[in-house]
């Protein structure tokens, strides 16, 4: 059986450390010492911490991908389903980390974007993308009559997620779910409600 490669150990190692301590604290050797591999390895695979930390950024958002997919691509649930399903799968890896830890993306867009230009563009390509996604399922939604067509599914989908994360930087000051509650809730009862 193949041995994993020392990049995908050390990606593995910096997502968990940048989680933890965000892109500004987490230093290469923090991440080194969490792969438990030499700093020399980290200088044979990545350029620049900059460099890395994108790296980073794409094997988390691989992550959110499958769990984006989990929930929208669900057609055993009407589209306005799979967006609170979507919620709740996140609420609940949320809840397993204690709400201690948010969502990289949403950190990175805190902490990174202002001090990287490249960090900052690639956040922007990952925003649309991911913002795509539920903009199709709102789609199917108010084609289905179940959300109103007030607003564009581009629009309400930017609402969703910004307002989502909003509520995840809210949780990890509070550690309880409380904010993400709150935000479903009130998000499904006025903005997403049942359009009828």
């Amino acid at each position: 059986m193949a041995r994993k490669s020392l990049k995908e150990n050390i990606l593995e190692a910096g997502l968990r450390v940048m989680l933890r301590k965000g892109y500004a604290a987490a230093s290469v050797r923090d991440v080194v010492a969490e792969a438990g591999v030499p700093q020399g390895s980290f200088t044979n695979h990545f350029r620049s911490k900059e460099a890395f930390s994108r790296d980073v950024l794409d094997v988390y958002f691989e992550h959110v991908r499958t769990l984006v997919s989990l929930a929208l691509d669900d057609e055993s649930l009407t589209p306005r389903e799979r967006l609170k399903r979507y919620l709740d799968i996140i609420t609940g890896q949320l809840e397993a980390d204690g709400f201690s830890r948010g969502c990289l993306i949403g950190d990175f867009s805190l902490e990174a974007a202002p001090l990287s230009e490249m960090l900052r563009l690639r956040l922007s390509e990952i925003f649309l993308e991911w913002r795509d996604r539920f903009a199709d399922c709102i789609r199917q939604a108010q084609s289905a009559g179940e959300i109103d067509s007030t607003f564009t599914p581009e629009d309400l989908a930017d609402f969703l997620l910004s307002s989502w994360e909003g509520a995840i930087l809210r949780m990890k000051v509070e550690r309880s779910e409380a904010a993400l509650e709150r935000f479903k809730k009130i998000a499904f009862a006025t903005v997403f409600k049942e359009y009828s």
